[in-house]
């Protein structure tokens, strides 16, 4: 061993392996910073770090008989050592390059999980802001406030006291208050504070209970210091349920007066926004806590028990702008989700009604103009009106990021549509939504890479969506990797959508009588809510006369999904066809794009 060390002296290796992981180590540093403000594709870096580890093999051959006494002839055993360091250097620059250089969905870092006391928790707290990164200290998230009343039924009414708290404190321009959809994650959270705080990137909660009893409240309420556990301002209020209101305002006045929010202006241009009746009808307010209740459990069951508490509210205060609004966006999700024909037809427009009554009581309502953007988009089509609805959406809360992405990014304004939902994540940095369009984005700008990490992102966050799986499916079809899309299809229990998963894995294998009847099974059964994605199939399998027929379909469908075609990478090989442009026209869509088509 003495004898080898003192050859490996002579031909000074250890000093070439230094020098060179030295000069790779700082090239990838370069490399990575470069990649991200171009956007080169996934495929650069990773080409980037194979040829770096093929560098040092070259390099170590070199040093080795080229050395001081190179013309020795080497043993065997020497051979199998140089062997050995070739593949575990080679090994950890690859891995380095894998999975310390990857770039992330959303520029936002992936963290490592930690420990909880549920596996759901575990993983959504890996979606954690990155070691490193700044919380800001005046950020808050609220919790949802505990039911304890005794009665299961009472829950939506803590999950309402809780969302008004969110709303109020989002009234503050420089203090950073997480959405619902993110802070909501953690109800029954046996983590700590600091883990949550971590994971949603703030320095406090707001968390306590709720108790309704009859015509009485008691509410508990604390604020912590996430990175200790320690308690910044506590109390508990007795009151009577008519002075519901006032209770609310005075939790957020202490809580603001904790944190100084107090001394901060409000949102620039921001306009206050709140679930509250003008009219103060407590019993219209109830209403409206226990619609949005049953609307988010998304059952067709679930939507029209919404429809019905939503109407009630509307009868008890004409007036409740909320009201108008909370009913038109459940009847667009009945007509979207679960009608079709002529019923469809007629629900669009009572929730297109509903919608412009609600605008005509508040303006500024910008719940309203977003529910008026969504029907702007999935029935008539009008890209012009529904992004003037979204950007005023957006002005009036900036938690409305996600709209105006959505119409961005259907415009084929792509870099922009990513760019918002990156601006947006710190304050809903559990936000399903934005993680599963990031997955349909950033193939446009070629970055699969970062694409299935949003979509695996979103897969943590529900684990059960085959919504988030379908889109790993596509993915891994426009990467013409037909085994890893079967794979991935094969983990979704069976079910519609593991018909499309297989249907658009089979597209890009070699089994084409599996193909053809995996794509028959799918026309069969969900041609009439799903026609798009069959265009899409179609684009995979190169025929463009059935992709354009299919678009056709999802035009007379008034399928949502035509939104994505602008960044559509399969189905952008054909925008130079002219029936590309015609079909544009129709829906409205300009054919210009920053998207790229798949070779």
């Amino acid at each position: 061993m003495a004898e080898f060390i003192a050859r490996l002296k002579q031909r000074k290796l250890v000093q070439w392996t230094i020098a060179y992981v030295a000069f790779a180590f700082a090239l990838i540093q370069v490399l990575d910073v470069v990649a991200g403000s171009y956007h080169w594709p996934d495929a650069v870096m990773h080409l980037a770090f194979g040829v770096l580890a093929l560098g040092l093999i070259v390099v170590l051959v070199l040093a080795w008989y080229h050395g001081e006494q190179g013309r020795q002839r080497a043993s065997g055993a020497e051979l199998l050592l140089i062997a050995l360091v070739l593949v575990i250097g080679g090994g950890l620059l690859w891995r380095f390059g894998r999975g310390g250089a990857q770039p992330v969905a959303g520029n936002v870092a992936a963290q490592p999980s930690v420990a909880a006391a549920s596996a759901r928790a575990t993983s959504v707290s890996s979606i954690a802001t990155a070691p490193g990164v700044p919380i800001p200290a005046k950020s808050v998230a609220v919790l949802p406030l505990a039911n304890e009343s005794g009665d299961k039924g009472q829950q939506y009414f803590s999950d309402g006291l809780s969302e008004d708290l969110i709303n109020a404190l989002s009234q503050f321009g420089a203090l950073k208050v997480i959405s619902r959809n993110s802070s909501f994650q953690f109800r029954d959270s046996k983590l700590s504070s600091a883990v949550i705080g971590q994971a949603l990137g703030v320095a406090h909660l707001l968390e306590g209970s709720v108790q309704r009893l009859g015509d009485q409240v008691r509410i508990s309420a604390e604020l912590v210091n996430a990175s200790d556990g320690s308690t910044l301002w506590s109390q508990q209020y007795d009151r009577p349920y008519k002075d519901l209101f006032a209770l609310q305002d005075d939790i957020t006045k202490a809580v603001t007066d904790a944190l100084k929010a107090k001394l901060l202006n409000t949102n620039n241009g921001a306009v206050p926004q709140s679930d509250r009746p003008s009219s103060g009808n407590l019993a219209a307010y109830n209403d409206v806590l226990q619609g949005r209740f049953y609307s988010r459990r998304g059952t067709e069951a679930d939507v029209r028990k919404a429809i019905d508490y939503y109407t009630a509210a509307t009868r008890l205060d004409p007036d409740y702008a909320l009201a108008w609004a909370a009913l038109g966006g459940a009847n667009t999700g009945l007509a979207g989700d679960y009608l079709s024909g002529d019923e469809a037809a007629q629900t669009w427009d009572k929730a297109r009604a509903e919608v412009q009554t609600a605008l005509s009581l508040d303006p500024n309502l910008w719940f309203a103009h977003s529910v008026n953007k969504f029907i702007l988009i999935s029935v008539d089509h009008d890209w012009v009106r529904a992004e003037i609805e979204a950007e005023r959406a957006y002005q009036l809360n900036p938690g409305g990021f996600f709209d105006l992405a959505t119409v961005r990014g259907a415009s084929g304004r792509t870099r922009q549509a990513v760019e918002l939902i990156q601006r947006g994540l710190p304050s809903d940095p559990l936000c399903l939504s934005c993680y599963d369009y990031l997955a349909r984005l950033l193939p446009g700008l070629g970055r699969f890479g970062a694409a299935e990490q949003a979509t695996r992102k979103a897969l943590q966050l529900q684990p059960g969506s085959g919504f988030s799986r379908l889109h790993l499916v596509y993915i891994e079809a426009m990467r013409d990797d037909a085994a890893a899309a079967l794979q991935t299809a094969q983990q979704q229990p069976p079910g519609k959508w593991r018909d499309l998963m297989f249907a658009f894995a089979l597209q890009v294998g070699s089994d084409r009588v599996a193909a053809d009847k995996a794509l028959q099974t799918v026309i069969a059964e969900q041609a009439s809510y799903h026609a798009y994605y069959i265009a899409e199939m179609y684009a995979l399998r190169r025929d463009p006369d059935s992709m354009f027929k299919w678009l056709e379909r999802a035009r007379a469908n008034r399928d949502y999904s035509v939104q994505l075609l602008l960044t559509d990478p399969p189905i952008l090989r054909y925008r130079n066809d002219p029936r590309f442009a015609a079909f544009c026209k129709k829906v409205g869509l300009p054919t210009a794009t920053d998207a790229k088509a798949l070779p």
